[in-house]
């Protein structure tokens, strides 16, 4: 073993007796990665329709508080049409690996389209995307294995839990991402936020989650919530809208209104949890 793979494992196992102990926090992205992360959003290959949605997704501030660092294993949880990917994937793409945990492309029109939309992004920049390993997230009974077990430092899911709790199965959907971690790994979460004050409806049919319930359905997973972020908040958003999160961009389920415009992007909460136990 070299010196820096040394330097990192000993760090690692520092880090997971720290958090055993319950006093734990994840270390921060280093200067080189934030560096080489700027480089890779300011790149050519980024659709230009994906770089103009940076001011509602904030990926620098994002990845940065996540803590993610070019060396790291990363899972990022349905890539759809992989606006993400378009950042992760050269980040670490010579010093670390990145899996893609996509839709099962066998359960339906939409999620055969989803897959081979995502695919077919891949294929035409195998500079950029040829390392990515593609791995499956899927409804039970299905056997998910998005990443070798206890291999990830951090899997990244964005606006994916309130299609979870709508399918039912939020529950496996979180003990394939805690079964993928490694001790003490992160989990990084960006959901569409609800309104605190209405009842949460466990089927999330309007796309919306509280931010407290969200954290009590992760935590009883096996994670601790070690931060939260108010990087994507949006105080605009009223979240009463009568087709759900939907109406607002990009989606535009109302119609592309001038007030859904001026709205913008949904609010969303922006939490940090590091998996507990083995």
């Amino acid at each position: 073993m070299n010196l820096p793979s040394l330097a990192s494992s000993l760090a690692q196992l520092a880090f997971t007796a720290l958090l055993l102990a319950g006093c734990a926090t994840p270390p921060p992205s280093d200067p080189a990665t934030l560096t080489a992360l700027d480089r890779v959003l300011a790149g050519e290959h980024r659709a230009p329709e994906n770089r103009a949605r940076d001011a509602y997704r904030h990926p620098k501030e994002t990845l940065e508080f996540f803590g993610i660092r070019e060396d790291m294993t990363v899972v990022e949880v349905w890539p759809g049409a992989g606006w993400y990917t378009e950042i992760l994937a050269p980040l670490l793409r010579d010093r670390g690996q990145l899996y893609a945990a996509s839709l099962d492309g066998n359960s339906g029109d939409y999620a055969k389209n989803v897959v081979e939309t995502y695919r077919g992004k891949l294929q035409l920049r195998p500079d950029l995307y040829g390392k990515v390993t593609l791995t499956t997230l899927a409804a039970p009974p299905a056997k998910n294995e998005i990443a070798p077990p206890g291999s990830a430092d951090l899997v990244l899911t964005f606006r994916n839990l309130h299609n979870w709790m709508m399918f039912g199965w939020d529950k496996e959907a979180l003990a394939a991402i805690h079964t993928a971690l490694k001790p003490g790994g992160v989990l990084g979460m960006v959901g569409h936020r609800g309104n605190p004050k209405i009842l949460q409806d466990p089927k999330a049919a309007s796309g919306y989650v509280n931010e407290d319930y969200a954290i009590q359905v992760v935590e009883s997973a096996g994670f601790k919530l070690v931060a939260r972020s108010e990087i994507n908040a949006n105080p605009k958003d009223t979240k009463d809208y009568e087709k759900g999160v939907w109406t607002l961009p990009p989606g535009f389920a109302d119609g592309d209104q001038p007030r859904y415009r001026q709205i913008g992007e949904s609010d969303r909460f922006t939490l940090k949890f590091v998996k507990v136990g083995q």
